[in-house]
């Protein structure tokens, strides 16, 4: 099952986080690294979760895929992004409205099994279904996280040719993937 997390969730928010920034591919996907998330207080944890949590009714929405054992096996974020904003949240000008997808991660022992899948269809609904009209979801993904970018692709998500550097190497490693509104 594929859920919006909830605010008092913050604790497994954490360690869902911990364990995707333990993942050999993490140095490509995360802005980042696994010591300064471990460093960070518990207030910390708890704003995120409160601020993705479908609790908090607001423009950002973490999903984790839950087993029927409880355990998370993957998550999403999506941040709504407005025109009106001005900038987003990788600090280029918003033209149209669009989400952002960040913090996709599924455990290691999940991946192949069609979970991302359910992942980015939750979120997407939540997304297409908000009044703002948004007309995008984008992302990014690093030039050698294949694996990534084949999964995004099959998703229907399509390169722009935009690039981006969201790690922080300094160099636009980072390939720009978009989804259009599906008509309606």
């Amino acid at each position: 099952m594929v859920r919006a997390i909830r605010s008092d969730e913050w604790e497994r928010v954490r360690e869902l986080r911990l364990a995707a920034l333990r993942d050999p591919l993490a140095p490509l996907a995360f802005v980042e690294s696994y010591e300064e998330a471990e460093a960070r207080p518990d207030g910390f944890w708890q704003e995120r979760a409160e601020g993705g949590s479908e609790d908090r009714g607001g423009r950002i929405r973490q999903f984790v895929a839950e087993a029927p054992d409880g355990s998370w096996a993957g998550t999403v974020t999506v941040f709504v992004e407005l025109p009106e904003d001005g900038r987003s949240l990788f600090g280029d000008e918003v033209t149209v409205p669009q989400v952002d997808v960040v913090g996709v991660y599924v455990r290691p022992e999940a991946r192949g099994s069609g979970l991302v899948d359910a992942l980015f269809t939750t979120a997407l609904e939540w997304v297409w279904a908000r009044d703002e009209g948004i007309e995008r979801a984008r992302l990014y993904v690093h030039e050698e996280n294949v694996r990534a970018a084949a999964a995004y692709r099959r998703l229907g998500f399509v390169a722009t040719g935009g690039r981006a550097d969201t790690v922080g190497s300094g160099e636009p490693h980072d390939l720009e993937y978009v989804l259009e509104r599906p008509a309606r």
